[in-house]
This record gives C-alpha cells, sequence and structure tokens, in this order.
C-alpha cells in the first residue's frame, strides 16, 4: 500500500505508525504492525511491548490466528478492545487469502490433464 505523501511527516515519532507513515507498511516488523494495530498500551506496558510479547509467545501472525482468544488474552494488556481489533484484522486477512484463491480457481481452472 503506498503512502500519500501529504500523509509522510518528518520528526521523531514515538509509536510505529510513524515508521509506517514515513517508511511505509513493508518496513515494519511484526511485532510494529501488531502495535499499530492495538494501538495504545497500559500505564505498565507500551502497545510496542504487548505487541512483542503477543509475537514472542505465539511466535508468528499464524500462531496467534491459531489461539483461542483466551489465550490472547492471558496476555496483560489485551482486554476486549485489543482483541477485537486483532481478530478483525484476522479476518479482514482471511478474507483476503479466500478472494485471492477464488480468483486464481476462476482464472485458471484445472485443465483434464490435472485431473
Amino acid at each position: 500500500m503506498a503512502i500519500p505523501k501529504k500523509f509522510t511527516t518528518e520528526g521523531n515519532w514515538r509509536h510505529p505508525g510513524g515508521k509506517l507513515l514515513r517508511a511505509g507498511p513493508e518496513t515494519l516488523t511484526e511485532a510494529e504492525l501488531l502495535a499499530v494495530l492495538i494501538s495504545s498500551g497500559t500505564p505498565q506496558k507500551s502497545a510496542e511491548q504487548i505487541a512483542s510479547e503477543l509475537i514472542n509467545k505465539f511466535q508468528s501472525f499464524r500462531g496467534m490466528a491459531d489461539q483461542d482468544v483466551k489465550e490472547l488474552m492471558k496476555i496483560k494488556g489485551v482486554g476486549q478492545v485489543k482483541l477485537c481489533r486483532i481478530a478483525a484484522a484476522f479476518e479482514i486477512a482471511r478474507r483476503i487469502v479466500n478472494q485471492v484463491v477464488e480468483e486464481i480457481q476462476r482464472d485458471h481452472p484445472p485443465s483434464e490433464d490435472n485431473l
């Protein structure tokens, strides 16, 4: 996704959202992307710390997506709002994957040679 030039800002950002605007989403680590998604931390932990803990515990986005919501909420700082944001992002990703698979199947139907 290209970030319009008018959104690019200078200066030191303390949240990964600034890095996203300056350098693009592809430059962020998984923990930084997740921190942007969950937005804010708690008085004890920053959004980046919560995101890093989630990624470290479950190893990847896929590892997180395979968990029951109760497992995600065991991480201090992950409440209902953050959980809803994470679940919505995973559902969006799932739908994108399904659309891509459907397009590939539609554009490249199996031939009789492959049956």
